[in-house]
């Protein structure tokens, strides 16, 4: 085993991040979960009573280059909330509750209290989202990653029943687009961003222009998770057309992704307000609105439509559970696609 740990491979730190894992998965099962983290597979029992027609939703993805301001910053406790709000607000655009959710950390060397930081908010995410953490796997790579650099990805699976599922099927000419507010820049766009800060000269301790926060405070706001509230807006009954994730493309590439041909969103610019980072970031790129709208979600991370006769109950609902909720347009004849008018 030392010639293992002489060629960087450390199975007893291995060992000790599982225990500290299980510790931290333990607060997001489920009833349905038949076997805790730490073998080699985990079980769900699908309860068929609330899903007599179950169809499996499944999504997968990282986090991206916010992982290199995270590990300069010396903050890994709440990337993992990232990681599980990209898969699980994706699965939810159809409908779909999220249910288990597994973890992917790949590393150089193991480094036991960063990567229980990271879990911990994979956890936090999962508890978020109200999917249980079943499992993951922390791959230890010498020669692969730079010394302390890691890499972060997750899966998550949900369930609809098939008569609920929100396909976009449903659009109409009128629907309004009723936007939840981000967190900030949420996970997409950085590679941009880490460019324009850099070319600026700010520091990660530097205040953010126009934010009353650090740098690093602004940047790494976790990506917001709308899962709670936007299954109590499905199960309320409240009529929904489609829904939109707004991740990497911004609204530009996301809302046409879930609209029929012959439909265009008319987003009204200037109906809800754009956190002062977006404003540094068009200002300091030189960019357009509509060329920023491509890249970051302006302060949008997720879309639903509907008809509009549903949008005030909708809104209500929605405020309750204590999303920022914004009528930012409308559903008109056109070719699939975008427009932003004044």
């Amino acid at each position: 085993m030392d010639l293992y740990k002489q060629a960087g491979v450390d199975i007893d730190a291995g060992n000790e991040a599982a225990k500290r894992y299980a510790g931290l998965a333990k607060a997001t099962l489920r009833p349905e979960v038949l076997a805790a983290i730490g073998g080699f597979a985990s079980g769900f029992a699908l309860d068929l009573a609330r899903f007599p027609e179950p169809v499996l939703v499944s999504g997968t993805d990282g986090v991206g280059t916010k992982l290199k301001l995270a590990i300069a910053a010396g903050r890994h406790d709440t990337i993992g909330i990232d990681c599980v709000a990209m898969c699980v607000n994706d699965i939810l655009t159809v409908g779909a509750e999220p249910l288990f959710f597994l973890d992917y950390l790949a590393v150089g060397k193991l480094d036991v209290g960063v990567a229980e930081a990271v879990v911990s908010g994979v956890a936090e995410g999962c508890r978020q989202a109200g999917a249980a953490l079943v499992g993951g796997e922390t791959a230890e790579m010498p020669g692969m990653y730079a010394d302390g650099e890691y890499d972060l990805a997750g899966f998550a699976v949900g369930c609809v029943n098939r008569r609920d599922m929100v396909d976009g099927s449903a659009v109409r000419e009128g629907d309004v687009l009723l936007g939840l507010a981000s967190n900030g820049v949420h996970s997409n766009g950085y590679s941009l961003v880490r460019k324009l800060v850099a070319e600026h000269g700010l520091r990660l301790s530097d205040p953010f222009p126009g934010e009353g926060a650090s740098v690093a405070e602004v940047l790494l706001r976790p990506t917001r998770i709308y899962v709670k509230s936007v299954l109590r807006l499905l199960r309320e009954g409240v009529r929904v057309s489609a829904m939109a994730h707004i991740t990497g493309g911004g609204m530009v590439d996301n809302l046409p992704r879930v609209l029929p041909e012959g439909c265009e969103a008319q987003v009204r610019r200037g109906s809800w307000p754009m956190q002062p980072v977006f404003q540094w970031l068009i200002a300091a790129s030189g960019l357009s609105f509509e060329e920023a709208a491509r890249i970051w979600n302006l302060g949008i991370g997720y879309v639903v439509v509907l008809p509009e006769a549903e949008a005030a109950r909708a809104a209500e609902l929605l405020r309750a559970e204590g999303e920022a909720v914004y009528d930012i347009g409308r559903i008109a004849r056109g070719a699939r696609g975008v427009r932003f008018m004044e």
